[in-house]
């Protein structure tokens, strides 16, 4: 039951990036881009390239990193 209210959670999130974006093409909806690579990577065999799909969707809604981040944030 919990993984089908997380998938129910993506689903209710894709149709409200879907209604909101009635005035501009969802193609360039940056959210929706990286929502569907995240669906791509859960739908590949577990460890394809030797990569763990858990790593590569914390990899793809993270910031790069920067080696002078604490400038950059101002900490």
């Amino acid at each position: 039951m919990s993984v089908r209210a997380k998938i129910l959670e993506v689903a209710a999130t894709l149709d409200r990036i879907d209604r909101g974006a009635e005035s501009e093409s969802l193609a360039d909806d940056e959210r929706r881009s990286r929502i569907s690579q995240a669906i791509d990577i859960l739908s590949r065999s577990s460890g394809a390239e030797g990569k763990s799909r858990a790593e590569d969707i914390q990899q793809l809604f993270s910031r790069p990193y920067e080696a002078d981040w604490r400038k950059i944030m101002e900490v």
